[in-house]
């Protein structure tokens, strides 16, 4: 019974963890560029009590013996780097990434993060930033006097500085990419850094080999579909609700058990 009780407790656990990871998708479902996470789970270590193929007689041996698990143990939170759907915004600093690849980003210590996030903006002085002021890398700058921002597929910032006059190149978006993007570290604030299991990053130009394409005027949605979270959140709920009954029950057989020598 005891087994029971500390098996039951390890689900328990389990499914409070995979609560909170459906309760943050949920509750990112309108951020721009998010990607949801799934807990992934291993049973426990197992007591054997009768090994497999022992030997019962000279000539005979247990077919499958006796083995006990001892309950469930968390051992990853995975990022989903599915791409999310598209919303026109019809803004010239509002970009998306169709395919593979993060924007850089540079942070206020120098470092570099990388993100989904498109929804770019200007500084005060015309670098573009994202929505903390964070400079996107490489550091554009579009003069106060630009009167039409233009963005190619293939990453290429150019400005009109009149109604007459050619396109102007400002700069070249370039993204960043990773062997294993599930795993980055997630900061929060849409932000990614590199880390041991993510590998180096790559880096390249939009719309070429192993890297998408820009479309300016979108902004890429939360992958979350709210209807699998739910569902999701269901079965965490009632996978709580059995092993608290589990719980439950061997304490009821335990108490039988302890109230027999009376």
């Amino acid at each position: 019974m005891m087994r029971a009780l500390w098996s039951a407790s390890t689900g328990m656990k389990g499914q409070e963890l995979n609560i909170a990871v459906v309760s943050n998708n949920l509750s990112n479902v309108t951020t721009t560029g998010f990607k949801k996470s799934r807990v992934d789970f291993q049973d426990l270590m197992y007591q054997t009590i009768t090994e497999p193929g022992a030997p019962i007689s000279a000539d005979a041996s247990y077919p499958v013996g006796i083995q006990v698990g001892h309950g469930v143990k968390p051992v990853a939170t995975q990022r989903m780097f599915t791409q999310g759907e598209f919303q026109q915004t019809d803004q010239a600093l509002d970009v998306v990434i169709e395919g593979d690849g993060f924007f850089q980003i540079q942070l206020p210590n120098g470092d570099t993060a990388y993100t989904r996030d498109g929804a770019w903006k200007l500084s005060a002085d015309g670098t573009i930033v994202t929505s903390d002021g964070y400079t996107v890398l490489p550091e554009v700058q579009v003069p106060a006097e630009a009167i039409g921002l233009n963005i190619t597929s293939g990453g290429i910032i150019a400005v009109k500085m009149s109604e007459d006059a050619d396109l102007e190149v400002l700069g070249q978006i370039e993204l960043a990419d990773f062997v294993n993007p599930a795993g980055l570290k997630s900061i929060g604030n849409n932000l990614y850094q590199q880390s041991g299991s993510s590998g180096e990053a790559v880096v390249g130009i939009p719309n070429t080999e192993g890297f998408g394409s820009i479309a300016q005027g979108f902004t890429e949605m939360a992958n979350v579909k709210v209807v699998e979270e739910m569902v999701n959140m269901i079965v965490a709920q009632r996978a709580y609700e059995a092993n608290s009954k589990t719980i439950q029950t061997s304490d009821s057989m335990l108490q039988i058990a302890n109230n027999l020598k009376k």
